[in-house]
């Protein structure tokens, strides 16, 4: 099985460490994740979050274990943290780290070797963490002390708010917070004793009390957020062991209304490593890049309860399901990974919500709230991933179920642009689309600071009349499939085609006005989909000057850059708190997702030379480097403008995934 070994120069310094984390799912929107020291280093971090209404509503339950060992008379402590004024640095005891479809911690403390192995179930909200102990040649005892922390994801506790209710059943401690007394926590160990932690004589190098208080997130220091968090430690475990005794146990903490002590923890892990191999070998390509990239699409596609299907979570830690990331990461995440069901539930799923000729641009976080429909391209987007599901599918079936679940949507979608629909989005007279207005933020340069709109982009965008072209084309070929008069189609696509060709071409750079009427001249990589797409308008040497441009102004080895770096408004970092980083959200900094774009529109520019698809193919092989660096396995959603190089944002971001993935698949393993 593809995997990742890390060593003890990956973390020299506890500081170095954190830039390396994981991620685990559970295939319904909860998760667990932590960084590869055991340092926390976020508020969404954690072993159990868990989704309470999936794939949404996420809970942290426990945040981690921490191990200490006593060793004749002194003890060793392996947590790595930090805190208010002080630092636990147990990763100078970790000799190494392993990544194969779980994470694995190895400790070494004299002639003390210690295995910790972090796994789920999947479609439920429980977690496992195994340990594996050789002792050497004295007695000694393992202490481990499990953190419960029951707050929403995002949030931070106050140790003056920690105010919960405990009980011990056998091997099955309960715990339940008085501020969510409707979640019970329970956590289960295979063995060893509940040793209550107030109750520790005070020679020991032991805690005596019960909260862990003070934890610092050093990710949400560097981001200006709320940092201090505050954890209920009521018990430690304790495992005695004599001379050189080796033990296996674990223990298992869940939310679900299960017997966890029926469950077996070494065999959760087994289960997880055999779904993310089946996983992996579903890819269409079978080569070690595809797999570890189809290994980090699993993470993004969870059940939705309110449908009963499928849909695509857009990004970890902390986005949920989003109508635009959805559609564009669809075809990498799906078809490039042979998961066609899950394709044919994400598709009917946004069908379900389509109002007034918008399909949602979000999801709400909690159950009862209606979604939110402020794009203006996600229901554009929807056409491009049905038109791709069929070059998949082409079978009766796969025609059959677009026929009768999907293609009566489009037709709705198309007349409500024609005739006009929400926030001000209509087709002109000559047959482009426009939209938005006042403070409206309808595409996905969509940042708002409020009343500040920073990336104005009202009127008509370059890339939604490029998809607005694409998804008249889709239609006009869904009809000739299903039988049915395209014509209105083709001769509106015409129409748009002649318009766009005359108002977005810029003589003086080269390239797309990024949005007109106004003619908005910044060199964005927006532009990019003009050419990318399967149905475009331009002549060949407008797209190799558009793909040279972009070259020059926007790509880096990671993504393209959001504004060109010789603009005078360019922001060359995406660092600081929440104004900051909006302000330089859109001006600059590089996003992973649109090098999907720049490396088709590259292959399509150069006729698919076999020079430029491998060309293509060692551009798409640089993100192995970064896979190995931030979230191991995944790609993350932004990096800086300005020596792009640390994740920023999310770290593992599903359109990110799905476009390296969709490239790689079909741009050049199709054409080697």
């Amino acid at each position: 099985m593809e995997n990742y070994q890390l060593g003890k120069s990956n973390w020299r310094t506890p500081e170095q460490g954190l830039e390396k984390e994981w991620l685990l799912v559970n295939g319904i929107g909860g998760y667990s994740n932590c960084s590869v020291t055991g340092e926390l280093t976020r508020s969404h971090s954690g072993y159990l979050v868990a989704a309470m209404n999936p794939p949404v509503e996420r809970m942290l339950i426990l945040s981690k274990t921490q191990e200490r060992i006593d060793i004749g008379n002194h003890t060793i402590d392996l947590a790595c943290q930090r805190y208010l004024g002080k630092e636990k640095n147990g990763c100078r005891y970790l000799e190494h780290f392993s990544l194969e479809a779980v994470p694995q911690y190895l400790y070494q403390v004299e002639d003390v070797f210690l295995k910790k192995t972090i796994a789920m179930v999947r479609g439920e909200n429980t977690v496992a963490v195994c340990y594996e102990v050789e002792n050497g040649m004295e007695p000694a005892t393992l202490h481990i002390t499990p953190l419960f922390n029951v707050r929403e994801a995002a949030n931070m506790t106050d140790k003056s708010a920690i105010s919960y209710k405990k009980s011990i059943e056998k091997n099955v401690l309960t715990v339940e917070a008085e501020k969510y007394s409707d979640i019970q926590v329970e956590l289960y160990t295979s063995e060893g004793r509940y040793v209550d932690r107030s109750t520790y004589p005070t020679s020991m190098a032991a805690p005596t009390f019960v909260v862990e208080e003070d934890l610092c997130y050093t990710i949400d220091v560097r981001t200006g957020s709320h940092s201090l968090d505050s954890h209920y430690t009521p018990y430690d475990i304790d495992i005695e062991l004599k001379p050189f005794e080796k033990k296996k146990f674990y223990m298992l903490c869940s939310v679900e209304k299960v017997d966890i002590t029926k469950k077996d923890g070494f065999q959760i892990v087994e289960d997880y490593k055999k779904a993310i191999l089946e996983c992996m070998n579903q890819s269409v390509v079978q080569d070690d890049f595809a797999r570890k990239l189809t290994w980090a699409a699993d993470s993004f596609l969870a059940a939705r309860n309110s449908t009963g299907l499928k849909t695509i979570l857009a990004g970890f830690p902390w986005f949920t399901d989003w109508g635009r990331d959805t559609m564009i990461a669809f075809h990498g995440l799906t078809l490039c990974t042979g998961r066609l069901q899950d394709a044919r539930d994400v598709l009917e799923s946004f069908s379900r919500y389509v109002k007034n000729g918008l399909i949602p641009n979000v999801f709400p976080n909690k159950a009862g709230e209606e979604p939110m429909y402020n794009t203006m391209d996600a229901s554009m987007w929807y056409f491009y991933a049905v038109d791709r599901y069929l070059t998949y599918d082409s079978s009766e079936e796969g025609k059959t179920f677009v026929k009768e679940k999907i293609f009566p949507y489009l037709k709705e979608i198309v007349e409500a642009y024609k005739n006009g629909t929400d926030f001000s989005i209509h087709m002109d007279e000559d047959g482009l689309v426009a939209g938005g207005s006042d403070l409206d933020q309808i595409t996905w340069m969509d940042v708002r600071v409020g009343e500040w709109v920073v990336t104005p982009r009202h009127g008509k965008p370059v890339e939604i009349n490029a998809l607005w072209y694409n998804a008249l084309k889709v239609m006009e070929h869904l009809c000739e499939i299903f039988n049915e008069d395209g014509s209105q189609y083709g001769d509106l696509s015409e129409k748009v085609k002649e318009s766009f060709c005359k108002k977005f071409w810029n003589e003086k750079t080269g390239c797309l006005f990024d949005v007109v009427d106004e003619n908005d001249g910044k060199i964005r990589p927006n532009q990019l989909w003009a050419v990318s797409l399967p149905y475009t308008m331009l002549t060949k040497e407008q797209e190799k000057s558009i793909v040279n441009v972009c070259k020059k102004y926007l790509y880096t080895s990671y993504g393209m850059r959001s504004l060109s770096w010789a603009d005078s408004e360019y922001q060359p970092v995406y660092i600081g708190e929440c104004i900051k980083r909006d302000a330089a959200y859109h001006m600059g900094t590089v996003w992973a997702y649109p090098i999907g774009a720049y490396l088709t529109a590259y292959c399509k520019a150069h006729d698919y030379a076999k020079e430029a698809v491998l060309e293509v193919k060692k551009m798409c092989e640089l993100f192995l480097d970064h896979m190995e660096d931030g979230c191991l396995n995944g790609i993350a959603e932004i990096f800086d403008g300005d020596f792009p190089c640390t994740s920023r944002g999310c770290f593992s971001q599903a359109w990110s995934v799905g476009e390296v993935l969709r490239v790689y698949t079909e741009d050049v393993m199709e054409n080697l």
